[in-house]
Order: structure tokens, then C-alpha cells, then sequence
């Protein structure tokens, strides 16, 4: 056996280890050229060599480790830049009006009296990166189809305002009424680009942060997506992110990077602003994030340029033979960056250059003015078009530009660099007169010094206005727009709904089973059906939809080339390019974000989709519920299935699969509407409605969060007289009591309906209690009605007081009221105060646990037995039962036992 350096040595830095070695004579040749080239030229003209090889074999399509890290300087080099095709001077003059109106819109909206704050940095460090898209990348939608996609960073929306209004889009009454939304109405303007707030204007909000970037990347998967589907031509759009470095911590920002170089996204760009700061101080002072941004993209798979120096380095790089001054810009830290950024020309000299003879020899000739002003690449307009061009022409991968800056660039020495920059909002006369006279505009003291600080326009006949005008005219219109454009759907007729209404005989299906029934024979419509899209993080075989495996298939644009392990099944895994099912894999946000792109491109791309997303319900709301807000800000329509609900019926899987809050998360969301079905024909009138009201003519900005159980049950055909407009605005009438001269009201939701109804069937056998049984579809609808009833009532109290849903429901069913769900109490709570008579609730507070459905029931005290002592306990309140009949109820059903449930069905069952 061979020792030492005879050996192969394991793979180091991605090279193979057992590739034979069929030449060693050659090899020995190359060695030892290289070690001549170290010997007699040194490291750095060895390094440079070898990364010429390197480049070479790429070229030559030889398989060679990819460097995760490259030097700290532009990845694009000079020699190749292209011509720049703007007008470099009416550009700057552009951009020298808008970061000045950027500034005093914030500026004034610290006004006295008002004091509503805003930003002011970030656009001012990013503001070049902007102007080269909009006068040179940005596609608008003037030509009919989606244009380019804009994730604008949430914290630059002034500079966007700005840009407005030099086009006058926007008027001084709009700017002077900057996050004052309703007090200056219909002038507002959002804090950050808010859809739902501003739906002629912004598109995505952004500023959470994090959900812009996985935002952009499922964006652009679902423009492939519904151009693959020939649903829409998508080949001109464009996703464009602007980020910030300290936003890149964010899981969401890096979480799902290999699904878009995994799919060749190369119609994805990123755009990180490096100003190498965060909100309080530097991203990484000791560090370099740069660097470290640019391992982490190559790993993944992206393209990368680094966007680093302007071009006052060019002559100094083209000097540095040694590669000394590269090493320099190696090794130095962020956190000293930031310092030069904040310090005088004869400090960079002294401290960036002065200890190495040979760096000091370059500046020489240079004045400490010259040396102050060797600038960032995210500044330079020629820089940054030579890296957005690289980005769209690029092929097979997303790119990511890392683009380095200043933050609150331009500001004046008081605002530029430092580290509470991000929480300045107001400058003093003294800064502004700074700032005027370093963007040259014609603003006198005497403006700056009467009031307050003036906007500043340049006409709208001048050269600068007629420019930014013609080239968003060669762009196809202005950005950002939101234009819907698509019209309401043919929805299917009641036939569609028939088979579900029919309820399922002796079989004994789950509630999710019952959707996944209705879900086909939607999808058989042959308009309708193709908009679907379905989306699961890799449970739909958990929640019975493997079976659309066959004909829907899984979207993956390569196609499947392996033959499936069950691909002799009936229900085998099959993958297309024009799959319509997205399998985004374990991972919720992405699944989530999918969602979010399907249900916009109704105003995205002018064709409605219809997102139908199915997971385990403990792991939406909780998980991401942050996109479920960005999802009502972006008016995304569509169904969201919380499947395997409640607290006690995946009891086998323990805490964390134990979901008994979903509901009550969403009942915080404005945009959700919320129901917990029992039944299939409940269901199916739920969607029905849904579809009308997301996709008919009168359609609305809203989305439909249903829960769905995996506890098997038998659906009762829908009654002759079904209570549709109880079912939609959250309760009706399911059974009504027959037996026993003492009356009760029993309210229930979803899987709690049956233990009801048993309770009910106890009651009136053995307490001779007569208790009428409600579903209550949505405990959430039911309170929001209620809510918007009383707040009408305080605002007109000349009229006369109108009465809740809920109220008129229930007037004349005689109490008491006992509500029991498969949630905690403050779900069925939310009604208390509008129920007509006395009311207590029944609910599964507390952390769920692995154990049989029947024991986690009793333990929480909802199934059958102890709805019927919640009964009784009312009714002896009220004298109406003997309150030793309480203690005869506890002993008789074993309730302080909890082994003596009924276990009930096994707690797996899909």
C-alpha cells in the first residue's frame, strides 16, 4: 500500500481523490512549472496563473472545483465592461433631484405636530443600483404582459416615492403626506410598499425582512412555471430583488437558494446592497460580508458578481503587478471599511496605504481630496449597468450582484457611514445646506433657512424630466405598477358540488378526504380545472393527494429522467414540465411563498391561479405566519388547508403536531377568511363560496384558511332545507333535539360535531335534557360580523341598533349555551358576548401529547361524557337540574379517569 505523498490524498477543496493518475511523468512537468513560476515570479504571478487555468478549463468545459471566494475587487473586469448607452451627466442630475426629495420628504414628515418619522439611509446608499433599473432594466406592463417583477427593499420606499413624483405620478401634497394615510387621505403614502394599502403602485411588500428574497425566488419559479403550463408567456419578465447585507441573516433570505439554481432560474436577479451596515451597527466588523455572501451563493449554486470598487480604482488596480494593494483590500475588515468611509483622505492615506511602501508609492501623486473620494461600486452608474447587463444575459443560473456602498451616502459627514444612521430621520439646516451644495442644486440658503426644506423639481419641459420619461417609454411604463387585468372566471354550476352534498354512505371518511373528493371533480372543469395549483411540503400521500400523482403530476422543469421505484403503481410518482403540482419539499416557506405567487398572478401576470395549499395544520400559521400577512398585503387569493387540526386528532405524533391555536392565529389576519367544517356538504359550499368570492365578477382580495381532520367519520347527505347562509356566516342548525322536556343548546365545530351530537343522545336517554345541536362553521366569521355590527352601531346611534348574525341566530333557542371545539376556548370565546342567554365553553388548553384520541379528550374534558357535564353544570346553575346530578355524571362516565375513555379510532388514520 502506497504512505505518505505517494498516496492520493482525500478530496480537498472539491477534488477528486480516486481518479487514477495515468501520467505521473506529466504531472511531474506541471509541478514543477508551477513551482518555477513561485520560485522565480513569486506567489501572487503563481495565484494569478493558476486562476487563468482555472477560467481556461471552465472555457474548455473541463470539470474543475468551483472557487467558493474570490478577491475582494469587481468580478466583471474593466477591459470588459460595455458601452454605456444613458447620458451619464442628465442621469446624475436625475439622481442628485431624487435623493434630495427622498431626504426632505423625510425630513418634513418629522414636522412638528407630526413627528411619523421614516428612513433615509438605506435609499441613499442604494439610490444608483435604482436609477440604473429604472432608466435602463425595469420592464413596466405597457406592452399587456406582467413586465419585469421588482422586489424593492422595504426601507428605500422615500427614494421610489421620489422618483414619483419627478414624473408626476406623485404631488408635493402626496410626499408632504408620507405615512399619514388617513389623516391626509386619499393623498397617503404608505411607510413601505404595501399592496394592499397602495393597490395602483406597490406590487410586494418587502419590508418584513426575509420575505422579500424567497419571495423573489418562488416569483420567479412561478413565472416558469405558468409559462411551462402555457398559461401565460412569462420569457420577458424579470425578477428583481434589492436587499440589504444585514437582511441576508435572515433564514428566509438564504433558505432557498438551491431551488433556484437547482432550476436554472436565470430569469432571477439579487441585488444586496453591501453598505456594511445593520440597523444598530456594522453586518460583520471583523469580517467581510461580501465575502462571505459570495461563498454562500457559489455554494448554492448562483452566479455571482461582485460589484466592489468604482472606477477611480482602475488606475491603481492596473498598477498593482505585486498584487499588494488586492491583498490590502483582502484583508481588510468591514468594520475598518465603515471607518474609512467616515474619515479624511489623510487617514485612508496614513492607514489604508501609509505602512507599505509600495501602496504609498500609488497614492503619491494623488491629493488627500483625490484619495477621500476612490469610491464604492454601488455608486458608479457605469459599474453597476455592467453588472446588471452580465445578470440578464446570463444563462443557466440566478445571479446575485453584491453591490458595495455607503449607507446615507451623500448625506454629509453627519449621516454618512455611522452607525445610528439608520434611526436619523431629520437634518438640521446646516446638513441640507451640506447636501444641496454637494448635489449641486439651485436651492438658496434663504429656502433652506425659512421653513421648511423645499422640494425640488426641475421642470417638467426640462431635459432631465424628458429623459427619465422616454426611457421609461422604451422600457414599456412606469414602475412600480399594479394593474389587474384579468377577468372573473366561468365558475362550475352546483353539478360540480353534487357528489360531495351526497355525503359518503357507510364509508367513513376525513374531512380532508372530503376536500380532496371535491378538489377532483373541480379540477375535471375543463376552464377552472387547469388553474389550479396544487402545493404540499412533502405530505401529500399523508393527506390522500397522491392520488392527482398520475394526471396532474409534480412540476419540475427537467422533466423525470430516472425510472420512479413505484412507477408500477397505480398512484406512482410522476414528474413533467408541465406538472401542475408543486412539491417544494419540506420546507413551509417556500411552500408558502409558492402560494403567495399563485394567488397574485391574477394582478402579477393578468391570469388567475388558484393556489390550494394543504400541510400539516400546526405548521402554518404558527410556522409562517409572517407570509400569511405578507400574503393579505399582496391581495393573494386562494385556499389554504389546515390539515390533521385540532389538538386531539394526531395525538400519536405529541406536542408540536398538536395544533388547538391555528384558529385563533387567523382570526388576527384581516385578509383570512376562517371556517372549521364538520361535514362535506358544509365544505363544499364554503369553497363554492370562496370561488365567487375570490374569482367571480364582484371579486375580492381575500383568502380562505379551512381546517380539515384526518379522524375518519360518516357525512350525512346535505338536509332538503340546508341552512346555506348559516353555513357561510358561520353556524346553523345540524340537529335539533327530539327527546327530554329540559331544553340546551350544544354549539360545536368541526371534528367536535359527532362528540355533540352523542352528547346530545346521552342527554336526553338518561338526563331528559332536549338539546338542539349547531355546527359552528366559523367561530371567526361569527366575531368579525359581530364586531363590524357594533362598530356601525356606535358610529349611528340616530339609527336604529342592528343585531349580530350570531344574536339573531340563536334568539329564541332556549339556553343555556355550551360551546365545544377541538381548540382552546378562547376560539369558541370570541362569540360569549353576543350569545342570548348564559354561555360556557369547552376546549383543549394546554400542550397536546401522544396518546389515543379518546384519552387526550378526556383529559381535556371535550369529548361526548364531558360535553354532557358541561350541560348538566349550566343547567344546575339555573336551577333546572339538581346540582348532585353533577357528582352522579362524574362517577358514572369515569371522567376523572382517563384511561377509562374510549380510545376511539387509531389516531393515524389520514
Amino acid at each position: 500500500m502506497a504512505s505518505g505523498s505517494d498516496r492520493n490524498p482525500i478530496i480537498i477543496g472539491g477534488l477528486p481523490s480516486q481518479v487514477p493518475d495515468f501520467d505521473p511523468e506529466e504531472t511531474r512537468e506541471w509541478l514543477d512549472s508551477l513551482d518555477a513560476a513561485i520560485d522565480e515570479r513569486g506567489r501572487e504571478r503563481a495565484r494569478y496563473l493558476m486562476l487563468r487555468l482555472i477560467e481556461r478549463a471552465r472555457e474548455k468545459r473541463v470539470a474543475v472545483p468551483e472557487m467558493r471566494s474570490t478577491d475582494y475587487v469587481n468580478t466583471i473586469p474593466t477591459k470588459s465592461e460595455p458601452f454605456f448607452p444613458g447620458n451619464e451627466e442628465i442621469e446624475r442630475k436625475i439622481l442628485n433631484a431624487t435623493r434630495w426629495n427622498a431626504a426632505v420628504m423625510v425630513s418634513r414628515a418629522q414636522r412638528p405636530g407630526i413627528g411619523v418619522g421614516g428612513h433615509i439611509a438605506t435609499f441613499a446608499s442604494s439610490a444608483s443600483l435604482y436609477d440604473v433599473g429604472f432608466n435602463h432594466f425595469f420592464r413596466g406592463k405597457d406592452e399587456g404582459d406582467g413586465g419585469d417583477q421588482v422586489f424593492f427593499q422595504g426601507h428605500a420606499s422615500p427614494g421610489i416615492y421620489a422618483r414619483a413624483f419627478l414624473l408626476d405620478r406623485l404631488s408635493e401634497q402626496h410626499l408632504d403626506a408620507f405615512r399619514q394615510e388617513k389623516s391626509r387621505a386619499p393623498y397617503g403614502l404608505s411607510s413601505y410598499p404595501h399592496p394592499r394599502l397602495m393597490p395602483d403602485f406597490w406590487e410586494f411588500p418587502t419590508v418584513s425582512m426575509g420575505l422579500g428574497p424567497i419571495g423573489a425566488i418562488y416569483q420567479a419559479r412561478m413565472n416558469r412555471y405558468m409559462h411551462a403550463r402555457e398559461i401565460a408567456d412569462t420569457s420577458k419578465s424579470h425578477v428583481w430583488a434589492f436587499l440589504g447585507d444585514g437582511e441576508m441573516d435572515e433564514p428566509e433570505s438564504l433558505g432557498q437558494l438551491t431551488i433556484a439554481a437547482r432550476e436554472g432560474l436565470d430569469n432571477l436577479t439579487f441585488v444586496v446592497n453591501c453598505n456594511l451596515q445593520r440597523l444598530d451597527g456594522p453586518v460583520r466588523g471583523n469580517g467581510k460580508v461580501i465575502q462571505e455572501l459570495e461563498s454562500v451563493f457559489r455554494g448554492a449554486g448562483w452566479n455571482v458578481i461582485k460589484l466592489i470598487w468604482d472606477r477611480s480604482w482602475d488606475p491603481l488596480l492596473a498598477q498593482d503587478r505585486d498584487g499588494i494593494l488586492v491583498n490590502r483590500m483582502n484583508t481588510t475588515p468591514d468594520g475598518q471599511y465603515q471607518t474609512y468611509a467616515t474619515e479624511s483622505g489623510a487617514y485612508i492615506r496614513d492607514h489604508f496605504f501609509g505602512d507599505d511602501q509600495r501602496l504609498r508609492a500609488m497614492v503619491e501623486g494623488m491629493t488627500d481630496d483625490q484619495i477621500l473620494h476612490l469610491g464604492r461600486g454601488g455608486h458608479d452608474h457605469r459599474k453597476i449597468y455592467a453588472a446588471f447587463k452580465a445578470a440578464v444575459e446570463h444563462t443557466g443560473q440566478p445571479t446575485v450582484i453584491l453591490a458595495k456602498t455607503v449607507k446615507g451616502w451623500t448625506l454629509g459627514p453627519n449621516f454618512e457611514g455611522r452607525n445610528a444612521t439608520h434611526q436619523m430621520k431629520k437634518l438640521t439646516v446646516a446638513d441640507l445646506k451640506g447636501f444641496r451644495d454637494r448635489l449641486h442644486l439651485p436651492i438658496s440658503d434663504q429656502q433652506l433657512e425659512s421653513g421648511l426644506p423645499p422640494y425640488y423639481h426641475p421642470g417638467r419641459d426640462s431635459e432631465e424630466i424628458q429623459y427619465m420619461h422616454d426611457r421609461r417609454t422604451s422600457l414599456g411604463g412606469y414602475v412600480p405598477t399594479r394593474v389587474v387585468r384579468a377577468k372573473p372566471l366561468a365558475l362550475p354550476d352546483d353539478k360540480a358540488y353534487a357528489t360531495v352534498k351526497k355525503g359518503s354512505g357507510q364509508q367513513s371518511i376525513a374531512t380532508t378526504m372530503a376536500f380532496v373528493r371535491l378538489l377532483k371533480d373541480l379540477m375535471r372543469d375543463k376552464e377552472l380545472g387547469r388553474r389550479f395549483v396544487l402545493i404540499a411540503p412533502d405530505e401529500y400521500r399523508t393527506f390522500g393527494m397522491d392520488s392527482f400523482f398520475p394526471s396532474a403530476k409534480i412540476y419540475n422543469p427537467l422533466g423525470q429522467q430516472y425510472e420512479s421505484v413505484d412507477r408500477e403503481l397505480l398512484l406512482a410518482y410522476k414528474e413533467s414540465p408541465t406538472g401542475q403540482m408543486l412539491h417544494d419539499g419540506i420546507s413551509e416557506a417556500g411552500c408558502t411563498a409558492s402560494l403567495i405567487a399563485a394567488g397574485s398572478a391574477y394582478a402579477t401576470h393578468g391570469e388567475p391561479l388558484i393556489p390550494v395549499y394543504v400541510f400539516y395544520s400546526m405548521f402554518g400559521f404558527q410556522r409562517t405566519g409572517d407570509q400569511f400577512w405578507q400574503m393579505s398585503d399582496q391581495l393573494a387569493r386562494g385556499f389554504v388547508l389546515g390539515a390533521t387540526a385540532g389538538r386531539t386528532t394526531l395525538t400519536g405524533e405529541g406536542l408540536q403536531h398538536a395544533d388547538g391555536h391555528s384558529q385563533l392565529l387567523a382570526s388576527t389576519n384581516p385578509g383570512c377568511v376562517a371556517y372549521d367544517p364538520a361535514y362535506g356538504y358544509e365544505i363544499a359550499h364554503i369553497v363554492q363560496d370562496g370561488l365567487r368570492r375570490m374569482y367571480g365578477p364582484d371579486s375580492e382580495d381575500v383568502f380562505y384558511y379551512l381546517t380539515v381532520y384526518n379522524e375518519p367519520l360518516q357525512h350525512p347527505a346535505e338536509p332538503d332545507d340546508v341552512d346555506v347562509e348559516g353555513i357561510l356566516k358561520g353556524i346553523h342548525r345540524v340537529s335539533s333535539g327530539t327527546a327530554g322536556s329540559t331544553p340546551a343548546q350544544i354549539l360545536a365545530s368541526g371534528v367536535a360535531v359527532p362528540w355533540a351530537l352523542e352528547a346530545q343522545r346521552i342527554l336526553a336517554e338518561e338526563w331528559d335534557v332536549r338539546a338542539d345541536v349547531w355546527s359552528a362553521t366559523s367561530w371567526n366569521e361569527l366575531r368579525r360580523e359581530a364586531v363590524d355590527v357594533e362598530r356601525r352601531n356606535l358610529l349611528h346611534p340616530e339609527e336604529d341598533a342592528r343585531v349580530p348574525y350570531i344574536t339573531r341566530k340563536l334568539t329564541g333557542s332556549e339556553g343555556p349555551f355550551v360551546a365545544v371545539s377541538d381548540w382552546m376556548r378562547s376560539v369558541p370565546d370570541q362569540i360569549a358576548r353576543w350569545i342570548p342567554g348564559t354561555y360556557q365553553s369547552l376546549g383543549a388548553d394546554g400542550f397536546g401529547f401522544a396518546d389515543t384520541r379518546g384519552a387526550a379528550r378526556r383529559f381535556f374534558h371535550i369529548d361526548a361524557q364531558s360535553i354532557v357535564l358541561g350541560v348538566l353544570t349550566e343547567l344546575a346553575k339555573e336551577g333546572k337540574v339538581e346540582r348532585s346530578s353533577l357528582k352522579q355524571a362524574i362517577d358514572r362516565y369515569q371522567l376523572l379517569d382517563v384511561a377509562a375513555a374510549d380510545p376511539g379510532a387509531a389516531g393515524g388514520d389520514a
